[in-house]
């Protein structure tokens, strides 16, 4: 290791006199790069395309921009550390010969850490898997709200996270949304508590492997106090947990939608329920709500009750009362596009789950609904659909397949399911056709889902510009049909 890196301070009260590269300039880069230059460091960005507003506002704070991102562009001799968007997968070449340097990489994430104490350093409280991170993070800070905490939900959601350890008041808490993206690059986070949900099939190729994929998620566990959060239905996370190098004391705890054994947070009958952060626990549960008081969620799905006992287990981990639980959950609404109900037509429900990005999410999509005519496809990202046809196959009324990858959803159909009704949609209008043609396939009781599977940049900006058009879609339909 490069024996100037081990001089990296852990604290916002120190002298930060250093060379430092900076890889891209999104938001998060730039508020690297805003908060070195305002502690003192000289930062040279380096990113092959700037938003004209970030490379002017870096210009008036005093940092350098190369307008590239080539390995020829950086020499780490120059630096001291650097610090990696995550943007930037292990294979590119800027950050392999960083890697071959032996110089140190750190994320905003890794920073805000050490810059905690600013004004008056927070708890943390982290969370990742394939699916579920926003919903339950959202979760996670709503019940310390209610339960009179200063908490903002940060890191792979909202404002960036060195923006959030610069505010004047500080918090009590921040509640950590983290990226396989941002964990590969990451140092221990010592969370109070830390969440993993669940592992699926997605980003194997950033990662170059499903292990080094899970072993990335695996690492939100690493020097956690409190808790360790694993999701009973999911080895992979329990796994983790029992590999884990926590500190002494610290407790695994284990999230389910089944009914919870000692230690664990899940559901008997109609109630979500507490055995692990009571006394008597070995006989007895604690009850946090009732199925009365979730049905503002609209479709609770097993993936959505499994996010809900998730967050509890956070929440109650950190000491939040049952009742400001139960509070925030009647009180709660979810963010758009996680199986969200847009409408109701000739007895066709839609509904839009345009954040299923991966087969993972829209299998837990699909498992909600008894009869689904599915809006499919995308950038399949490498995945193989083939499990999750398989699997819902025998709930399909028929597909509706758009994206870059439409041939092979469509030879996967013709050779699982033959009889299935396919319809291929291309062209500039693809939403607004793509829901045209499932309201024509659909009956009576049957629900359009709008559950990809797949990213949406082939064709939309992200999946909220791909959720919006199919609402806007559905709504058009009452002047098509």
């Amino acid at each position: 290791m490069d024996l100037r890196n081990l001089m990296i301070p852990n604290t916002w009260h120190a002298s930060w006199d250093f060379k430092v590269a900076v890889l891209g300039l999104g938001k998060s880069g730039f508020s690297v790069a805003d908060t070195l230059v305002e502690l003192g460091s000289k930062v040279t960005v380096f990113a092959a395309k700037a938003e004209p507003e970030l490379a002017e506002l870096l210009d008036v704070i005093g940092a350098e921009l190369i307008r590239s991102d080539s390995a020829e562009a950086l020499d780490p001799s120059q630096f001291d550390f650097a610090v990696v968007s995550p943007g930037f997968a292990p294979s590119h070449p800027l950050v392999q010969k960083l890697t071959e340097s032996n110089l140190e990489i750190f994320t905003d994430i890794d920073l805000a850490y050490r810059l905690g104490d600013k004004v008056k350093r927070p708890d943390w409280i982290t969370i990742t898997g394939t699916n579920g991170k926003t919903t339950t993070t959202q979760l996670t800070e709503a019940m310390l709200l209610a339960d009179g905490k200063r908490v903002v939900a940060c890191g792979n959601i909202g404002t960036p996270i060195l923006d959030v350890v610069r505010e004047p008041q500080g918090y009590d808490y921040l509640v950590v949304e983290l990226s396989s993206f941002q964990l590969h690059y990451s140092h221990s986070l010592g969370a109070k508590a830390a969440a993993f949900l669940n592992l699926a099939e997605d980003h194997y190729d950033w990662h170059g492997s499903e292990t080094a994929y899970h072993q990335a998620k695996a690492k939100i566990y690493q020097d956690a106090e409190i808790a360790i959060v694993y999701n009973v239905q999911d080895e992979k996370t329990r796994q983790a947990a029992e590999e884990a190098d926590v500190i002494e004391g610290c407790r695994a705890i284990g999230f389910t939608t089944g009914m919870p054994a000692r230690s664990m947070v899940g559901y008997v009958e109609e109630f979500l329920v507490d055995r692990a952060f009571i006394e008597n626990r070995h006989e007895a549960a604690l009850e946090i709500c009732s199925a009365e008081d979730l049905a503002g969620f609209g479709v609770l799905s097993e993936h959505l009750k499994a996010n809900i006992a998730a967050a509890t287990a956070l929440a109650r981990a950190v000491g939040v009362e049952a009742s400001s639980i139960r509070r925030a959950l009647k009180d709660f609404r979810l963010a758009g596009h996680r199986i969200e109900l847009v409408a109701e037509r000739a007895g066709v429900t839609y509904v839009d789950d345009s954040k299923a990005t991966n087969a993972h999410a829209a299998d837990a999509s699909l498992s909600s609904f008894d009869s689904v005519v599915w809006i499919a496809g995308g950038l399949l990202k490498g995945v193989d659909p083939k499990p999750l046809i398989e699997k819902h196959a025998d709930r399909l009324r028929g597909c509706v397949v758009i994206g870059k990858d439409t041939q092979v959803l469509e030879e996967l159909f013709r050779t699982l399911i033959p009889e299935l009704p396919v319809r291929v949609i291309t062209g500039d209008q693809t939403m607004v056709e793509a829901v045209r043609a499932a309201s024509q396939l659909a009956i009576a009781g049957d629900t359009v889902l709008l559950a990809p599977a797949a990213a949406s940049m082939d064709q939309f900006r992200d999946y909220e510009d791909r959720g919006n058009q199919f609402q806007e879609a559905v709504r058009g339909l009452d002047g098509n049909d």
